[in-house]
C-alpha cells in the first residue's frame, strides 16, 4: 500500500473525483464524516467503517450516513475489496487494523484525512483556512455562513454541526458541498497537518497551549501565515500578533487592540446570557456597523471579528459580513443550551476540553448570576498528562467558591496508552489550586451526583471532546432534573 504524502492530481477537481472509490477507516469521526460527505456529494463512491458503530454508539449518525449513499461495513476488513480503492485513515492507525492489513495486501493508495482535504482545498479558486488552538469550528461556521449569505455557494469543512445548515434530511451538517469556487475549512495544528494547506486567506485566532509545546505551535502557525496570500490575525492575542511578520499581507482584528483594522467601538458592547450586541468599526474608512450575535461570550465576539476579517480578505464588504452574522445560529456542542428544567436548572452542552476553551466557557457562565456545576470528561489520558495542571489552574481561577467541578474518567475507546495521569490526579490538582472538585469514575454516577446537588438557578455545563455521546448524556442529565 502506498502511504507517501498524498498528491494525486486526479483528486483535486470534481470531474476526476466522480466515480472514484474511497474507504474511510473511522468514518464517524468529527474530521472524517464531513470530508466523506463532501466527496460523496461530488460523485465519489464512498464506503467506511467505524469502531464506535460496531460498539453500538450513536447509531442514528451511522444510519444517516447510509441514507447519503455511503456504504458501511464492520471494522473487519471486508469493505476493502479492490486495489482501486483509496484508504482514508489516520497515520497513527496500526498496520494490524483489518482495513489497513487488507489494503496493504491489495496495494491500495492510502491518504490521511488532512492529505485528502488539503488536495481539495488547495485546488479551490478561493480558499479560506481557519487556524488557531481555540475557536476554529465556530469561526469556520461563521465564515461559511457569511460566504453563503454573500451568494458564493461555498464548500465548508467543519468539525462540528453547523445549525444554520441543519435540515430534517441533514441532521449532521458538519459539512456543506457547494458548487461555487469558495472553500472554507478549519485546519489542524495538533497533528502538524496545517503545513499541508496553501490558503488564499489564512485566519489566525490564537496560539495557546494544547497538544503541542508553544515553540512548536509558533513554528507551525508562523509557517501557516507565510503560506497564505492574505492573513487575518487576532491583534488581541500577543502570541498571534507576534507572528504578523510571517504574513505576506495582513489584516488585523481585535476587541481591545486600538490599532486593529477590524474592531469594536469602545463602550458599544451589550452582553446577555444567550446573545450580545456591539458596533463593529472598519478603521480603514471609519465605517461603523451594528452587530447582533445569538451566541454569548466575549470569545464569540472575537470569533465574529475573525470571521468578518476572513470574509473581508476574501472580498466581502464589511457591512455585508456583519449583517450576515445576525442570523448565525451557532454550532452544536459550542455553549449549546440543552434546556432548563422545571426546577430552574439550565444544562449546557459544550466542547471545552483544553485550557483556553474551558476558560472561555467558564467566563461566559460566570459573567451572569447562578452557581456553576462543571462536569468535565477529559478527552484522553495523553492530553490530560500534557495539559492537566493548566486545566486545573483554569478551573480553580475561573470558578467561584460555591461552584463545583465533577470529573469522570477520561474517554477511552481502546488501544495502548499511558494511563499514569487520570481524573483523580486532575481533581487533586484543582483542589490544590483552591478549587472544589470530585472525581467519580463512572459518567452515569456523575449524572446521579449532579441531580443530587443541582438547585434552582444553577447552570450545569457538560464539557469534553472526542465523544459524541456527551450530547446524549447532557440530555439525560436534563431529563433527570425534570
Amino acid at each position: 500500500m502506498t502511504d507517501a504524502p498524498f498528491s494525486d492530481p486526479n483528486l483535486t477537481t470534481s470531474p476526476q473525483i466522480k466515480g472514484r472509490a474511497f474507504f474511510f477507516c473511522g468514518i464517524g469521526g468529527s474530521g472524517m464524516l464531513p470530508l466523506a460527505c463532501i466527496l460523496r456529494a461530488r460523485g465519489a463512491i464512498v464506503a467506511g467503517s467505524d469502531r464506535s458503530r460496531d460498539q453500538g454508539r450513536t447509531p442514528e449518525k451511522f444510519a444517516w450516513l447510509e441514507t447519503q449513499g455511503i456504504t458501511l461495513f464492520p471494522q473487519d476488513g471486508t469493505g476493502i475489496t479492490s486495489a482501486d480503492q483509496v484508504l482514508v485513515a489516520s497515520a497513527a492507525i496500526e498496520d494490524t487494523v483489518p482495513e489497513v492489513a487488507r489494503a496493504n495486501e491489495l496495494g491500495c493508495l492510502r491518504a490521511s484525512r488532512a492529505e485528502l482535504l488539503s488536495a481539495l482545498f488547495n485546488a479551490a479558486p478561493t480558499s479560506i483556512a481557519i487556524g488557531g488552538t481555540s475557536g476554529k469550528s465556530t469561526v469556520t461556521g461563521m465564515t461559511g455562513w457569511i460566504m453563503d449569505r454573500a451568494g458564493t455557494d461555498p464548500t465548508i469543512m467543519n468539525g462540528a454541526v453547523m445549525k444554520n445548515f441543519v435540515a430534517p434530511d441533514v441532521p449532521f451538517a458538519s459539512a456543506r458541498a457547494g458548487r461555487g469556487g469558495v472553500f472554507v475549512s478549519e485546519v489542524d495544528e495538533s497533528d502538524g497537518s496545517i503545513e499541508l494547506y496553501r490558503p488564499g486567506v489564512s485566519v489566525l485566532l490564537n496560539v495557546t497551549l494544547d497538544h503541542k509545546s508553544m515553540d512548536e505551535l509558533r513554528g507551525l502557525f508562523g509557517d501557516f501565515l507565510a503560506a497564505g496570500g492574505v492573513a487575518a490575525i487576532n491583534a488581541d492575542d500577543p502570541e498571534a500578533l507576534a507572528l504578523l511578520p510571517h504574513a505576506q499581507r495582513a489584516l488585523t482584528f481585535g476587541i481591545d487592540q486600538e490599532r486593529a483594522q477590524i474592531g469594536i467601538v469602545p463602550g458599544s458592547i451589550g452582553d446577555g446570557p444567550v446573545r450580545q450586541a456591539a458596533t463593529v468599526i472598519d478603521r480603514h474608512d471609519g465605517g461603523e456597523y451594528p452587530l447582533v450575535l445569538n451566541v454569548p461570550g466575549r470569545h464569540n465576539l472575537s470569533n465574529a471579528l475573525a470571521a468578518i476579517a476572513g470574509a473581508v480578505a476574501a472580498g466581502v464588504p464589511v457591512g455585508d459580513a456583519v449583517a450576515a452574522l445576525h442570523s448565525f445560529a451557532g454550532l452544536a456542542r459550542r455553549f449549546d443550551i440543552v434546556g432548563t428544567s422545571p426546577s430552574g436548572v439550565t444544562v449546557i452542552d459544550d466542547f471545552g476540553h483544553n485550557p483556553d476553551k474551558v476558560r472561555a466557557t467558564l467566563r461566559t457562565l460566570r459573567a451572569h448570576p447562578g452557581r456553576v456545576i462543571a462536569f468535565f470528561q477529559p478527552h484522553g489520558f495523553g492530553p490530560l498528562k500534557q495539559m492537566g495542571r493548566e486545566l486545573a489552574q483554569v478551573f480553580a481561577e475561573e470558578l467561584a467558591p460555591d461552584d463545583r467541578v465533577i470529573l469522570c474518567d477520561p474517554v477511552y475507546f481502546g488501544g495502548t496508552t499511558d494511563k499514569s495521569v487520570g481524573s483523580a490526579e486532575l481533581a487533586a490538582w484543582i483542589e490544590g489550586a483552591g478549587g472544589h472538585a470530585e472525581h467519580i469514575p463512572s459518567r452515569e454516577e456523575c449524572g446521579t451526583r449532579i441531580k443530587q446537588m443541582a438547585q434552582a438557578g444553577d447552570r450545569v455545563a457538560i464539557m469534553g471532546a472526542r465523544d459524541d455521546t456527551l450530547s446524549e448524556f447532557a440530555r439525560r442529565v436534563l431529563a433527570s432534573l425534570d
